[in-house]
């Protein structure tokens, strides 16, 4: 597991949910000034300095149902209000958009050009606010100066950790299946043509070198698809053509997008306990997870502009429908977190993540003649 994935699978994830959530305003008609302060308010409460600090720092993958939480906080950064089957809609767009992703990524290193094309994305919302893009930039520069020098195999070691976050989810998605990348079982369908990844030749050649490491002798074979040579390596800069399309907004025609849970799904809920299932740790985590993001205010929708309810369905009774016919076992349920600055709450959170430290063993006084007494010693004071 790489300690380096959490803020990738963030802001990809983040990324998604901004396509989904600017796509729904859009289609349900959402004055432009209440759909551009939505944007921003949630924009630059992901991108907010002390949180993005504590992202980057290396550490392991939270849990599914932590995870779902953060993003239900952020959704809800705004005058906007999701629904819970609304909510659980969302996340699953969001998560089936970024495992399609890191699917299809040619090489491990791509997982990093797929985060600047959010990015770019997202700069694309926020154009006329100078401050939050400036926000987005200094993410970029953190992306670049942490990833941009890490090995092939740590690249690989990430999407590995990235697959197994995802390996349980086969949620079939309306526009997947229209397009035919998606079965009825709700697993991806991998492609067998376009460009190869860069850095390497179409297949179809088998070279053989003798001791010296010189060719001596070379074979063809069909490979059954129909790959090209990749033209040129996409940018790793702030401003460039990543020439690989993943992570660029697949909502931008308008369309409809449908989810649903498959028998596939259904079956592999049992497998997906040690991630759904109530952990007796969760709140400590959850907690802990709203110190970290102490500058998540959720706006008040008292005052002078009022807040509204955002649909992901095409009406209400297609929302309570889903509400209703969601596997319980496959529900979110969202543990509900204080991210104040409360100083006798942060004292608290710091003693309960205390406990989870392993403290140094008292030394033994008495004398030993070897390890074995050493042990007995020990087992003396149990």
């Amino acid at each position: 597991m790489s300690v380096r994935t959490l803020p990738l699978l963030f802001l990809n994830l983040g990324g998604e949910m901004l396509y989904v959530l600017d796509q729904r305003l859009r289609a349900q008609n959402i004055p432009g000034d209440k759909a551009r302060k939505v944007l921003n308010d949630i924009i630059s409460t992901m991108f907010n300095r002390k949180f993005m600090e504590e992202l980057f720092k290396p550490q392991e993958l939270y849990s599914k149902k932590a995870l779902r939480t953060v993003y239900d906080r952020l959704a809800h950064a705004s005058i906007m209000r999701l629904n819970q089957a609304s909510m659980d809609k969302l996340y699953d767009l969001m998560t089936m958009a970024f495992k399609y992703q890191v699917l299809l990524c040619p090489r491990p290193k791509d997982v990093l050009l797929v985060t600047f094309n959010h990015l770019d994305s997202i700069k694309g919302f926020i154009q006329d606010s100078p401050t939050i893009l400036h926000q987005v930039d200094e993410t970029f520069r953190q992306l670049t100066e942490i990833y941009g020098n890490l090995s092939a195999g740590e690249f690989q070691m990430i999407r590995q950790t990235l697959l197994i976050f995802f390996q349980d989810l086969h949620i079939r998605v309306s526009t997947f299946l229209k397009d035919k990348v998606q079965n009825s079982n709700g697993r991806f369908v991998l492609p067998v043509s376009g460009p190869v990844p860069w850095g390497t030749e179409v297949p179809g050649v088998i070279r053989i070198f003798n001791d010296k490491g010189e060719e001596v002798k070379k074979t063809g074979f069909k490979h059954g698809g129909n790959y090209v040579a990749a033209q040129k390596e996409g940018a790793f800069e702030l401003y460039g053509d990543r020439v690989l399309k993943l992570g660029t907004n697949m909502y931008s025609a308008n369309r409809p997008v449908e989810t649903h849970m498959s028998a596939t799904s259904k079956n592999l809920a049992s497998k997906t306990q040690e991630n759904i299932a109530p952990n007796p740790l969760a709140k400590e985590e959850l907690n802990f997870l709203a110190r970290l993001m102490g500058g998540m205010e959720i706006k008040k929708t008292s005052g002078p502009e009022p807040g509204f309810r955002l649909n992901l369905f095409t009406t209400d009774e297609e929302e309570e429908h889903a509400a209703l016919s969601r596997p319980e076992e496959l529900s979110y349920e969202v543990i509900n977190i204080q991210a104040t600055q409360d100083q006798q709450r942060n004292e608290e959170l710091a003693r309960i993540m205390g406990e989870f430290e392993i403290t140094e063993q008292p030394e033994i006084t008495e004398q030993s003649t070897s390890k074995g007494d050493d042990l007995l010693a020990m087992m003396d004071r149990l």
